[in-house]
């Protein structure tokens, strides 16, 4: 029976990541045998073993251990902490190159990792080296941004850090607790939400071009500004809930061990985004 999910992951089928629970598995008995003796002409039959036949060579154990190892909680954290361990590795690299080098490689990196990053989602690609390979790229264009903002306003990347594993806690926890429980309706409003304000965004990016400057005035650093990252901050902390919520669905649902890679992805994803805004928000304040 196949459990109902209100993830849009598990809406879209998790089993492009590999054989899972609800795939149907080859009985016990090993490989079908031709029997004989069927109903017409005594013309061999597909799946009516002959009683009279030798056992399989295929015939296995019905105690015998199965071959998919399902994925466990220890899974995700491995992979998540080593996603987390490259984006890191990479960002201080960046960041320790000197003068303005790394910004040379910053651009491209996005671009890079944006496109693998569609690629991902709408492939449901759980393999170590995409995740991996995007962590890495992610991380190049963070040093550099993280040291543009630091020459800027000292000690600032220092304090998004902080702010960043705070919530990213803090909704751990409530997740945990039950405090807040994804629903079916919450995920739906964090998804609109989600795709309303990227519609701003991008709004405000083509007007922009035109028009010149911030038109919208969401990333001015006025009052506006300030509220538009408050709102990013915390449709990505709900987006936390979700991420937590995939992972445990996945384990409830037996996905292959490797759609821990998929997990990482996701909440690496959320996490970048998270401290970005962060790291935008704390420069308002600091301008103000």
């Amino acid at each position: 029976m196949t459990m109902p999910s209100h993830n849009p992951v598990f809406g879209r089928g998790f089993a492009n990541a590999g054989a899972g629970n609800g795939q149907q598995r080859t009985p016990w008995g090993g490989a079908p045998q031709y029997g004989y003796g069927g109903p017409q002409y005594g013309a061999p039959q597909y799946g009516t073993q002959d009683p009279y036949a030798a056992p399989s060579p295929y015939a296995q154990s019905p105690y015998a251990p199965t071959t998919t190892r399902y994925m466990t909680m220890d899974d995700v954290v491995q992979k998540t902490g080593l996603s987390f361990l490259v984006t890191v590795l990479a960002a201080a690299a960046v960041w320790a190159m000197p003068g303005q080098a790394a910004w040379g490689l910053a651009l491209p990196a996005v671009l890079v990792a944006f496109v693998l990053g569609l690629v991902i989602s709408f492939k449901q690609i759980a393999n170590p080296v995409a995740t991996l390979a995007y962590g890495a790229l992610y991380g190049v264009a963070l040093g550099a941004i993280s040291e543009a903002f630091n020459s800027v306003y000292p000690g600032i990347v220092v304090q998004a850090l902080i702010g960043t594993f705070g919530v990213f806690a803090g909704m751990l926890v409530v997740y945990k607790t039950g405090a807040i429980r994804v629903t079916p309706k919450l995920t739906r409003w964090v998804i609109g939400v989600m795709f309303g304000a990227l519609a701003l965004l991008l709004v405000n990016f083509l007007v922009g071009i035109f028009a010149g400057g911030d038109p919208l005035g969401l990333r001015s650093g006025g009052p506006v500004a300030i509220g538009f990252s408050l709102l990013m901050i915390g449709v990505a902390a709900f987006s936390l809930l979700l991420d937590f919520d995939m992972a445990d669905e996945a384990i409830r649902r037996g996905a292959p061990a490797k759609f821990a890679w998929y997990i990482a992805f996701g909440l690496l994803v959320t996490v970048v985004w998270l401290y970005l805004e962060i790291l935008r928000l704390l420069s308002y304040f600091q301008d103000n």
